[in-house]
């Protein structure tokens, strides 16, 4: 009793008195974007009913006021940081990461900025697929045709805006670095598995399958161009080039994660521009072919067959604005806080890089239409075009250039488009073992997944026929999802301008993927493919 009246009556540091009131809850600011976690929400170490316990104080000498438990005592960040002090130290004490996001090669670095994202979204936004769309305009015409696109292009870049923006969570502080994590949190796991699995699964695997077809095929055409005709070594066949070209992409892939092959995209989008610039331009310089003719396609007897042609044309379309389920994947790279939120200089990016894929796309449909009219090969679009009624009287040297960009465009789109594919192998991985993946797994698994691809090229050869059917199943990903997760997550005031909006073009989109679909069975009953299972051309 002694030593308490002493310590009572000469306090060496002036205490407040004890407050009886208990603490609210503590939950993490709502603007804290630093965690990887997409498992699970920011964790708080608290009691068991989910706010802040206090328990009674025990009467020590040191101490007379309640003791809160969940909450550290000692805080290693600076005062100076911020005016107020305790709103980061708050974060940093109560957030607990989940370390798995630091084991997948989405998320394993986030050194990202604004120049990465552009050459990501460039390397992934054009590609061959846009080698097709004046195909689009022999069935829709001149008018139709430009408008189509015109409005595709907007479209596409609008629901791309909302994804970027839905990537953050202001509410939970949850930043959504998957597509089907994203539709996840807005549809639930059971609908978003039904909804949105396949289209992304085969926007990453048949992408890259499709790229091996292609990028093979022209580097058979590369090397019979530099030889012209005087080497002695024995011509290898298509298989075994597209043999070659698979060996290439899967050394390739052994680069860690999606940051490490910023590098290898700038080139490919580079040469994406490449190429596309060198075919519309020796098209044009080459002037039209003899019996060039803009008419809708004559052959179609009735109005049906017509209604599905052009439906088949919209999907052609729809194909060639892909890359929607990569951009949430590329702002992850990107790190984020409070006062600089990722999706600014990932906004900035994009608006670079899709004014470049403009550039491209829209001569290569007016240009490529204008240059071959209804003569346009429907298998390969402006490229076998290219070879077929331009490979004599072009130098060379401009064909050899152009196949050589059509190459590493191919052998670098690869890397990102297989990167999804990727990070989910490994994620089955991290999350059974609990530890990052072996760098000898890592290595085994992308070489399966290359030399798999290369078998479901050699076995069907005849994907790219497929065009239209294929823009149908993934145009929900690109022109629907999109619009309906901005409702059900942002929840914009019921009866507004942006609800009817995002009502109309998800309903939209929705049903035109429906008719879109079944326009390109109808049309593949209809003519019929050249179906040539093992047989590669």
């Amino acid at each position: 009793m002694g030593e308490g009246k002493e310590i009572g009556s000469n306090p060496v540091t002036p205490r407040p008195a004890p407050v009886p009131a208990p603490t609210p809850p503590i939950s993490t600011p709502p603007s804290q974007f630093h965690s990887p976690s997409l498992s699970r929400s920011p964790l708080l170490h608290v009691g068991g009913d989910g706010g802040d316990r206090i328990e009674p104080a025990k009467k020590t000498p040191r101490s007379m006021t309640p003791r809160i438990i969940s909450t550290p005592r000692i805080s290693l960040t600076p005062r100076f940081i911020t005016p107020l002090g305790s709103p980061i130290r708050r974060v940093l004490h109560l957030t607990r990461l989940d370390p798995q996001d630091a084991w997948l090669p989405i998320t394993e670095s986030r050194n990202g900025n604004a120049y990465y994202a552009a050459f990501h979204t460039l390397c992934s936004g054009i590609g061959i697929q846009a080698l097709v769309l004046p195909v689009a305009f022999t069935i829709l015409g001149w008018t139709w045709g430009t408008i189509c696109v015109t409005l595709a292009f907007i479209w596409q870049l609008y629901t791309l805006y909302l994804l970027v923006q839905l990537h953050e969570s202001h509410e939970t502080g949850m930043r959504y670095s998957r597509y089907m994590q994203l539709a996840n949190a807005a549809f639930g796991e059971r609908l978003a598995k039904l909804l949105a699995l396949f289209p992304i699964m085969y926007l990453s695997g048949g992408t890259c399958v499709a790229l091996i077809i292609i990028g093979g095929s022209t580097s058979k055409i590369f090397y019979d161009i530099l030889c012209a005709g005087t080497c002695s070594a024995g011509h290898l066949t298509t298989v075994e080039w597209y043999l070659v070209f698979t060996s290439a992409a899967v050394l390739l892939s052994q680069l860690p994660n999606l940051n490490s092959i910023a590098g290898v995209s700038l080139i490919g989008a580079i040469t994406a521009v490449g190429y596309c610039t060198l075919i519309w331009v020796i098209s044009v310089a080459k002037g039209r072919i003899p019996g060039v003719s803009y008419d809708p396609d004559p052959s179609a007897k009735s109005e049906i067959v017509r209604l599905f042609d052009i439906l088949n044309a919209l999907g052609i379309i729809s194909f060639a604005f892909r890359g929607h389920n990569l951009i949430l994947e590329i702002q992850a790279t990107m790190p984020s806080d409070e006062k600089h939120p990722s999706r600014v200089p990932m906004w900035r990016g994009v608006k670079v890089s899709y004014l470049m894929i403009a550039m491209c796309i829209f001569p290569l449909a007016v240009a490529g239409f204008w240059a071959y009219g209804d003569k346009i090969p429907e298998n390969g679009g402006m490229l076998t075009a290219l070879y077929t009624y331009h490979g004599r009287d072009t130098a060379q040297s401009l064909l050899g250039l152009t196949s050589l960009f059509v190459i590493i465009n191919a052998v670098s789109s690869f890397q990102i488009y297989g990167m999804p594919m990727f990070d989910d192998m490994e994620s089955q991985f991290t999350v059974r073992m609990k530890r990052p993946l072996p760098w000898w797994l890592r290595a085994v698994l992308r070489a399966m997944f290359g030399y798999g691809c290369f078998f479901v090229a050699v076995a069907i050869p005849f994907l790219g026929s497929l065009a239209g059917l294929i823009g149908g199943i993934a145009l929900p990903v690109t022109l629907a999802y999109p619009c309906f997760m901005w409702l059900k997550i942002k929840k914009p005031r019921p009866y507004g301008p942006t609800w009817w909006l995002n009502w109309f073009l998800g309903a939209l989109g929705m049903a035109l993927s429906g008719v879109v679909i079944a326009a390109g069975v109808y049309v593949i009953i209809k003519t019929g493919i050249r179906v040539s299972f093992f047989k590669p051309q």
